[in-house]
């Protein structure tokens, strides 16, 4: 082998025994975390509203794969951790409760750019809020001034869950 070759050999063999040590160096657990947390934690990125000729609609944007959620109806709406109510008008509630999920990312910066607190004045929903971000749970919270018939979906293409609110035509 003439020398340029075996200079070349060499420096090829020490970047491949570097690049190997470095890969070892990394802890496994901390790829792995991020991996797992990345791919399992959805986003709660937005929500918005819309109103129907017969409902009244609420879509909570996420990217990730749509977490299981629950909608509950509450007698009054307050905020996760703290208990202090939340501003908004009605004489019915309902709580939507998504998890695993989060609207800050890994680094705390929030990904989340919905209402914080809205009146709508739609036929059925009068108001929407955030309220809570807290240990993979997120929670937004609907106001009515009647009772609501609700159902709920999930929608893919991109992620989102859907919430439609009946109620009597109004077109």
């Amino acid at each position: 082998m003439n020398r340029p070759r075996r200079r070349q050999a060499a420096a090829l063999g020490t970047g491949a025994l570097l690049a190997s040590t470095l890969a070892f160096a990394a802890p496994a657990s901390a790829a792995s975390s991020s991996l797992s947390s990345a791919s399992s934690t959805a986003l709660v990125v937005n929500a918005r509203w819309g109103g129907h000729c017969t409902y009244d609609r609420l879509v909570v944007d996420l990217r990730g794969r749509v977490p299981a959620v629950t909608v509950t109806p509450v007698p009054k709406l307050v905020y996760d951790g703290s208990g202090k109510p939340v501003p908004l008008a009605g004489r019915y509630f309902l709580e939507i409760r998504l998890n695993p999920a989060a609207g800050h990312d890994d680094a705390g910066r929030n990904v989340y750019h919905g209402p914080k607190v809205l009146k709508i004045y739609l036929p059925k929903l009068k108001g929407v809020a955030l309220t809570g971000d807290y240990e993979g749970y997120v929670t937004l919270s609907a106001a009515f001034d009647t009772k609501p018939a609700f159902t709920s979906f999930k929608l893919h293409g991109p992620e989102r869950f859907v919430l439609d609110i009946a109620h009597r035509n109004v077109c």
